[in-house]
Order: structure tokens, then sequence, then C-alpha cells
């Protein structure tokens, strides 16, 4: 019995110990900074400096861990990325992160109009690089996928 004793007592304190090494040795959790909002919002706006320093940071994510932006895309969804050859892959993945990282702060509701809206001008500026009846056709698929995330979204 002593013997079971002493091997119990042996084996708390070694718990102990671990336990106090791995609390001593943890690093404090990073906290996100305070501008994640603001950088959130630049990166969701209508304009074309605002997609591409979109696609700038989505190119250097690293450099933007510190915020743990949901950087994850379905693309298109359900629909076509590349439409007809229109190429809106970037475009669905940025109306994705502007959709999940939104949602993420709790502020989804107040940006949506704005985040699909923004999402309509970058395939438009993708439309913007054709002509004539292939511009009419990438303009309509352009509408019909806003249409798509303005409704049902």
């Amino acid at each position: 019995m002593r013997r079971l004793a002493t091997s119990l007592a042996t084996s708390l304190a070694a718990t102990a110990v671990t336990a106090a090494a791995t609390v001593a040795l943890a690093t404090p959790a990073q906290a996100v900074p305070a501008d994640k909002a603001q950088v959130l919002a630049n990166w969701t706006q209508t304009s074309a400096s605002s997609y591409n320093a979109w696609v700038a940071a989505r190119g250097n994510q690293a450099a933007w861990a510190a915020y743990a932006f949901d950087w994850s895309t379905d693309y298109c969804s359900t629909s076509p990325d590349n439409p007809f050859g229109f190429p809106f892959q970037t475009s669905c993945a940025r109306h994705d992160f502007g959709y999940r990282n939104h949602k993420a702060l709790g502020i989804f509701d107040a940006n949506k109009a704005r985040i699909d809206s923004a999402f309509y001008e970058d395939l438009k500026r993708v439309c913007a690089a054709y002509t004539g009846a292939k511009k009419t056709a990438c303009d309509g698929t352009a509408w019909t996928y806003y249409q798509a995330v303005k409704n049902l979204g």
C-alpha cells in the first residue's frame, strides 16, 4: 500500500510539474489588430484600387496572419468560375472573402450591399477587356451573377 501511495504521489508531482512548465512556456495569444474592420472595409470597396490591394494581400497572406482573416473560397459556388471563358474566379474569391470576414465580425448585414456592389464592379472590370458581342455577353453574365448574389447571397 505504501508503494502505491508513493507511486501515486510521484505521478501527481510529475503531472503538476508538467502542467506548470506548460503554463510557464506558453506564449500569450496574439491579439488581432484593432484595425481589422478598417482593413476589411478597405479591401471590400467598389474601386479598382480596393480590388488591387486585396489581390496583393491575398498573394502575401502571411503578412496579414495577425488579422486572422478567412481567405477560404469556393470561388463562384455552384456557378461556373469562368462562364463562357470570362475569368470571374478572382472576383468570386474576393466576394467570398468579404462575406466570410464580415460575417465573422458580426457586421455582414450592414455591409452586404456594398460587398455585392464591389463584386459587380469587379466583374464589369473583367468585361471591360472585351469588345462587341463578347463584351455584351460578358456584361450580361456579370449582371446575372450580381443579381444572384444580391438576391440569394
